[in-house]
């Protein structure tokens, strides 16, 4: 199994909407972080999308590691 580009080894904040659907970069290659732009195409990752329940801040993980995916967990700082 591949490992994924460490985009950045901290969260990404996000203001999310309810009832709004959000695509979360998997492979930290793309130019949107944290969301995905297709920048995975031709490899074994793909977008993992997200649904927000409320509206409110979300903390998305950058380093593409969590265990929690799309969501921050604190992996990045083992990294």
């Amino acid at each position: 199994m591949a490992e994924p580009h460490i985009a950045q080894k901290s969260s990404i904040p996000v203001e999310v909407e309810a009832g709004k659907t959000y695509y979360w970069c998997s492979c930290g290659l793309s130019a949107k972080q944290p969301f995905c732009d297709g920048s995975h195409k031709g490899s074994e990752f793909s977008p993992l999308a997200m649904t927000a329940d409320e509206s409110k801040t979300v903390r998305f993980c950058g380093c593409k590691h969590s265990k929690n995916a799309p969501f921050c967990d604190g992996s990045h700082k083992a990294l």
